[in-house]
């Protein structure tokens, strides 16, 4: 391979930033980099960007080269902008730093010291660049370049610009650190200047100047704050997205460098693109000595994106015409609710909730003041109901999403925690799984079994979204909006009939009142449910797929991309609809204090029935919530206080299990007055009766004379 010519690369370089122009749609033509250049000589702009894409119309292969050998290049970049400054400078810099007036008094002292105007040095020479200039150079890549999964950034990609995506789980504080240093001489008052190109470096042992040589006597240096130069910097740490994480693999890590305007850029919790130069990180002194031969990378930022707010489904690309007319159907809302999860049965109330939870409602801001627009579900039920199964589907199916236990999570695992950073010795937040599934989905199975203190934690988080922190001397807030889907068991394994349902939930109404749905799903016997269930289950065991139904289930990868374009929109509630909302409201209000309800409904009741009907819309793809909208969403929210207040049938106050077993009798008896016993054990066993309670019934009702029964204890004749 033949070596470029780099003296050649710089003059295109220089021609390029000169003569690029763009056209805007009313035909102006825009010379962004001498624009650019303007804005830097008069110190309006530090960042000096150069886009690979304008580079890549002009001269393909140096876009190439750039991207194969940055840090070269970066230093290039830097040069040629150096030299055409003064021609851009149209006026002179009126706000002028210390550094400036540092610099005038020296050219001032030397032109002091030289009598003849020509033997004074030009001060470009004197001073190392790092000292003059006061612009940094940034590469953007590609726009067609992919990025790289963290897993997957090895030896090749050394040097070179290399854009990857993750997670934010932890940041430093800004420090400044030391570009140029600057030392006087104790005994000849020479200085001497020292760039800093590492991130540690050897002072000079002693004053190397002219005067101290000759009289043989180095003076001491001491370093000069004033006449030094600092830049800003942070380092971030970022994490793989759970997606990209093999099964049983742990996520991997990767610190990022950002320097000068990078900083800042980003918070834990946040979803970022970061481009940069991949490079390894050489040890000093002690840390290399435990370190051995092992080297720790980094990348060298050169851009920090947050990908927050962009659409989840731009990767995917928008939906086709056939995939529109697939969706376009009037019961696309039944039809998306049993799409998801479409091989556990039944459940479609609970399933219509879980699609409402990924489309979320619209959060408004009155004055200042938010209110949320997620929607939380908890799932509550006996054992084998398939909860722990649909909050593994929504894990999946959402783009951003955490899944924990209960009982595996702490206080600080599900908030933040405060660490001592290797780097800087300083105390620092690492974000925990609500702040990192941020604008998300957060699953926490087992929710009963989490301590109460830990569970307190969560509060703040379904109710105003945030979470603050006043630890070890850090006084912040993080943004934690995110969705909380929670299942959780009854208190005594079971749902217990026989206790009231304070007793089967023991979980606190504060946190039972930031819920907008408590759903508790039951499995009862009933001979019929039973049947369906079972065939069903054995069929997805033998074909690995859900049975054929009606319509074919929506595929996750259309249903994902769906709900994205359905997130765009910001529907509001008309004027009209007011009245209707209230007076629902008021009517939920009076059933509950007249029936005793124990679902605590409060006045974030109402905000769930606004959320919910927003959410409706939302999936409708329409602008304007309609009174269908929320009228399922009033629905919704009875049907989750119906499914905590049914009562057993079979336990019913005052009535004996022996007399509801005699009606069962007397119900199968027909005009013979007549009945089997089997038929009598086989219908009081569907309803939940045991056989024992079968057999003291019909004794009792035999001693009584009410029937009698046959020496071989068959059949049932009423007298």
């Amino acid at each position: 391979m033949a070596m470029r010519d780099y003296a050649a690369d710089k003059e295109t370089l220089k021609n390029f930033f000169v003569d690029f122009c763009q056209t805007d749609d009313e035909g102006n033509k825009h010379f962004k980099y001498a624009e650019q250049l303007t804005r830097v000589s008069h110190r309006e702009q530090v960042a000096f960007t150069v886009e690979l894409d304008d580079l890549h119309e002009t001269n393909e292969d140096l876009a190439e080269a750039v991207r194969q050998n940055t840090r070269r290049y970066t230093s290039m970049v830097s040069d040629v902008v150096y030299e055409m400054l003064p021609d851009y400078k149209h006026r002179e810099v009126a706000a002028k730093d210390a550094l400036d007036v540092y610099i005038e008094h020296r050219i001032v002292l030397e032109a002091r010291n030289h009598r003849i105007p020509g033997e004074m040095r030009d001060p470009r020479n004197r001073y190392p660049p790092e000292l003059i200039r006061r612009f940094e150079v940034y590469f953007k890549d590609l726009s067609s370049a992919k990025s790289v999964p963290i897993r997957e950034v090895k030896a090749e990609h050394i040097g070179k610009l290399t854009t990857v995506r993750g997670i934010v789980t932890r940041c430093t504080e800004v420090k400044p650190l030391l570009v140029v240093a600057t030392y006087s001489c104790a005994a000849c008052g020479a200085e001497t200047y020292q760039p800093v190109r590492a991130l540690h470096f050897t002072p000079p042992p002693a004053c190397a100047a002219d005067a101290c040589r000759l009289n043989n006597a180095a003076g001491q240096l001491h370093l000069q704050t004033r006449g030094s130069r600092f830049q800003k910097f942070q380092e971030i740490k970022i994490q793989e997205h759970s997606d990209q994480v093999p099964v049983g693999h742990i996520p991997r890590q990767l610190a990022v460098y950002c320097r000068g305007e990078q900083c800042r850029r980003a918070q834990p919790g946040d979803h970022v693109a970061v481009t940069g130069v991949f490079l390894p990180l050489l040890g000093a002194g002690f840390r290399q000595i435990m370190q051995g031969l092992l080297s720790d990378t980094y990348l060298e930022a050169h851009g920090v994106t947050c990908v927050n707010q962009s659409d989840e489904c731009e990767s995917e690309g928008a939906l086709s015409e056939e995939e529109l007319a697939e969706l376009a159907e009037e019961q696309l809302y039944a039809r998306m609710a049993r799409s998801l999860a479409p091989e556990i049965y039944g459940h479609e109330d609970v399933k219509k909730a879980l699609l409402l939870l990924l489309v979320g409602g619209v959060d408004r801001r009155p004055n200042g003041m938010k209110i949320r627009g997620n929607i939380n579900i908890c799932l509550m039920g006996d054992p084998g109901v398939a909860k722990s199964q649909l909050l593994n589907y929504i894990d999946r199916l959402a783009p951003r999403s955490q899944y924990t236990t209960g009982r595996g999570s702490s206080g600080v695992g599900l908030t933040a925690a405060v660490m001592k950073d290797p780097f800087t010795g300083e105390m620092m937040l690492e974000g925990g799984a609500l702040v990192l599934a941020d604008q998300g989905v957060c699953c926490i199975d087992e929710f009963d079994k989490m301590a109460d203190a830990d569970r307190t934690a969560i509060h703040e988080v379904m109710e105003q979204q945030t979470i603050s922190i006043a630890k070890a001397g850090i006084m912040t807030c993080l943004n934690a909006r995110v969705s909380i889907l929670a299942a959780a068991n009854p208190a005594y394994g079971r749902y217990n009939p026989k206790r009231s349902v304070e007793q089967n939930i023991q979980l606190p109404a504060a946190l039972l009142s930031r819920f907008d749905l408590l759903w508790l799903i039951r499995d009862q016997p009933n001979r019929e449910k039973d049947l369906e269930l079972a065939k069903h289950i054995t069929y997805v065991h033998q074909h690995g797929a859900q049975p054929a139904a009606e319509t074919r289930a929506l595929s996750m990868r259309l249903v994902r991309r769906y709900v994205a374009l359905a997130r765009r929109k910001q529907p509001v509630v008309p004027r009209h609809l007011a009245d209707y909302i209230v007076s629902s409201y008021v009517e939920l209000r009076r059933e509950a204090r007249n029936a005793r309800d124990v679902t605590f409904t409060s006045a974030r009741n109402l905000l769930a029935i606004l959320r919910l009907s927003t959410a409706l819309a939302r999936l409708r793809l329409s602008d304007v919530v309609e009174k269908e909208d929320v009228s399922e969403a009033i629905r919704l929210v009875e049907m989750s206080k119906q499914s905590l207040q049914h009562i057993d049938e079979n336990f019913q106050r005052g009535i004996s299990s022996t007399d509801r077993i005699f009606a069962v009798v007397r119900e199968l008896a027909d005009a013979s007055q007549t009945v089997k016993i089997a038929d009598v054990i086989e219908r009081c066993v569907d309803k939940g009766f045991k056989p024992d309670q079968v057999e003291a019934c019909i004794e009792e009702y035999e001693n009584l004379n009410v029937w009698q029964v046959n020496q071989v204890r068959t059949k049932i004749t009423f007298m």
